[in-house]
């Protein structure tokens, strides 16, 4: 049974959003490439938000929700479920803020990414992603000490905040034609959706997710919301079994469609980051500039953005993906 939403958030809500990130959060800078610009015959524009603060694009909505607490849920703190992006973001955000976090992270979640996590100061409980409902255990944690739950993509805050990253790229270089955003839960795309339609409304919007798992291509294209098994994919950020209630409704209003690639597909474009825009981009990071690739041959003449999600991947497994 769908539950009964709340109202939508809106661009007004991203607005909102970015005046209280602003001076906290990084403005990511637009970088361009001679060598994509011409390989596409089109204008490329990336956001690096693998130079965001922590690593990725999750800073900006985890202290926007976190902004908002009340002193009481200041002092009691907060509890968040995630594979290593999010995380890292409350544990910071909290920081920055004097707020205790807790964050459920999975057992094999990248080590950078749980050390990070636990520098930031947060407490870590791990759980198995194939056996154990990381949901469960964080909605137990939050009952039982009294802890505000912020969930890393079916949130209000947490969405306008994502927005925020769309919100300055098309400041910087609107209008676009085509705009390429990663999908894992959706609030990234769904907060980069109402940036889009509010800034740049004939932009052709995509989101992209991985070939393993591409429940949120199936929710899309059927109207309702797919569940699925925990997919294989190196896109560790994307590895969500489902679609948010609330940025499936964003979403499937204000996205034109969703596209896959494959893991290979997602190494080339870490290989090219690197070898030709000097850029650490982990795999989840990499979905947007792959699927353009996929479909250059549609975007010439065009005006393409592209957001990279993060830059938050292990060295080694990095060295060992693009030596592949």
């Amino acid at each position: 049974m769908t539950p009964t939403l709340p109202a939508l958030p809106t661009y007004d809500d991203v607005v909102a959003a970015a005046g209280r990130i602003a001076g906290v959060a990084h403005r990511t800078p637009v970088l361009t490439s001679r060598t994509v610009n011409e390989e596409f015959g089109a204008q490329v524009f990336f956001k690096c938000e693998n130079l965001q603060r922590m690593g990725a694009f999750k800073f900006r909505g985890a202290y926007n929700a976190l902004a908002k607490f009340s002193p009481a849920q200041r002092k009691a703190g907060v509890v968040a479920f995630s594979s290593g992006n999010h995380a890292q973001g409350i544990a910071l955000a909290a920081r920055e803020l004097g707020i205790p976090a807790t964050i459920v992270m999975p057992q094999d979640a990248p080590a950078a990414k749980v050390a990070a996590t636990q520098g930031y100061g947060a407490t870590v409980v791990f759980y198995d992603r194939y056996t154990q409902d990381r949901e469960q255990i964080t909605r137990d944690l939050a009952e039982q000490n009294g802890l505000t739950l912020i969930p890393p993509y079916d949130h209000a805050d947490v969405l306008a905040g994502q927005g925020t990253a769309a919100k300055e790229l098309f400041e910087e270089v609107s209008p676009l034609d085509a705009f390429f955003v990663c999908l894992g839960g959706g609030g990234l795309l769904s907060g980069s959706a109402l940036a889009t339609r509010a800034l740049s409304p004939q932009t052709k919007l995509y989101g992209v997710e991985p070939a393993a798992g591409n429940d949120g291509q199936q929710s899309f294209r059927s109207g309702s919301i797919v569940h699925i098994d925990t997919p294989t994919t190196i896109a560790d950020g994307a590895q969500t079994q489902h679609l948010g209630h609330i940025t499936f409704a964003i979403i499937r209003r204000d996205v034109d469609d969703i596209l896959t690639v494959t893991d290979e597909q997602l190494v080339d474009a870490m290989r090219f980051f690197a070898e030709r825009m000097k850029l650490v981009v982990e795999p989840t990071g990499c979905l947007g500039f792959a699927a353009a690739r996929a479909m250059q041959s549609e975007l010439k003449g065009q005006r393409v953005g592209v957001l990279i999600s993060g830059g938050n991947v292990d060295l080694a497994r990095f060295c060992a993906l693009v030596a592949r």
